[in-house]
């Protein structure tokens, strides 16, 4: 499989002109960007906070297509209360080069892992959203000691991506070239609320010169979620149009005995990008509450709307 890449080098340098512009404007200037060599290529990541806590740091993971500057809204909530490391995974549109295909869920946990291993973190609360909570769960899965706790915002790897999906994305997709004051009328219509914030716009109309080549999430099956044991935080849209919210909330209560499933009634899949302020503070809380349980341990989930 070919990695992925800009389709030009006027698409790259439009791309980073748009991103450079917007972290200069919304991203925390106290941040320190640094670049980790791994076997799948060369990973950027933003280190910043510290807080009063143990020192675990929170790891942020975006969804396809976006770079680690979707989480702007979230990282200064997230760094009052312990270090923060956001990551621009290879093959996506950012600053991170991949020179190696990604062709499973092991390949991105050993990516994964061989980022965090190059910064010297042992264990991490892993924060995900879309493909990047897939990332997440599947890093959970293959090196469970590494996980913390896992906050998923409407994550891939519950089920197979619909037709459904596929058309919501690709109306979004074609309504942010469409003018301001439609783009606002139509996010309402598609429930797509990133379509009313311009900086994101911007940004998505920039990456489509990039070829993006990753496989599409595996589904966990009943196994495979029975056998994550970090504490976990799922938050899932009502309205999503990834899948039914509430379907998933059951399953993923049932077979995760560590895990507590919410649904923002509102919400679709974009849910990331709903009152983020609210969202990181309920991750902060969830972090500071984690306790990893012992061999053997019980436990119970439950689902909150």
């Amino acid at each position: 499989m070919p990695v992925g890449e800009f389709r030009n080098d006027q698409a790259r340098d439009r791309f980073h002109a748009v991103h450079q512009e917007l972290m200069d404007r919304l991203w925390p200037p106290e941040s320190v960007p640094s670049d980790v060599d791994t076997g799948f290529g060369t990973t950027r990541v933003h280190r910043l906070g510290g807080g009063a806590g143990d020192g675990v740091p929170f790891v942020l993971l975006p969804g396809s297509g976006g770079p680690s500057l979707m989480w702007h809204a979230y990282v200064r909530r997230l760094a009052a209360s312990r270090p923060v490391i956001a990551v621009d995974p290879v093959g996506e549109p950012g600053p991170s080069v991949q020179t190696r295909a990604i062709d499973s869920g092991a390949d991105w946990s050993r990516w994964l892992g061989e980022v965090l291993s190059g910064l010297g973190v042992r264990q991490a609360h892993l924060v995900g959203t879309s493909y990047g909570g897939w990332v997440a769960l599947c890093h959970s899965l293959h090196a469970p000691e590494s996980v913390a706790s896992l906050s998923l915002f409407d994550p891939g790897g519950f089920g197979e991506v619909s037709r459904g999906f596929i058309v919501w994305m690709i109306a979004g997709g074609l309504t942010t070239f469409t003018p301001r004051p439609v783009r606002h009328a139509l996010a309402r219509t598609l429930r797509n609320v990133t379509l009313r914030d311009d900086d994101a716009v911007r940004l998505v109309k920039a990456t489509f010169g990039f070829r993006r080549r990753h496989i599409l999430p595996t589904p966990l099956t009943d196994g495979d979620l029975a056998r994550i044991t970090a504490p976990t935080l799922l938050v899932v849209g009502g309205h999503s149009q990834l899948y039914d919210a509430r379907q998933v909330a059951a399953r993923v209560t049932a077979h995760m005995p560590h895990a507590v499933a919410e649904i923002v009634p509102g919400a679709a899949h974009d849910l990331v990008m709903w009152e983020p302020g609210e969202r990181a503070d309920r991750v902060v809380r969830f972090a500071s509450g984690a306790v990893r349980p012992g061999p053997g341990a019980g436990g119970g989930g439950g689902l909150v709307d």
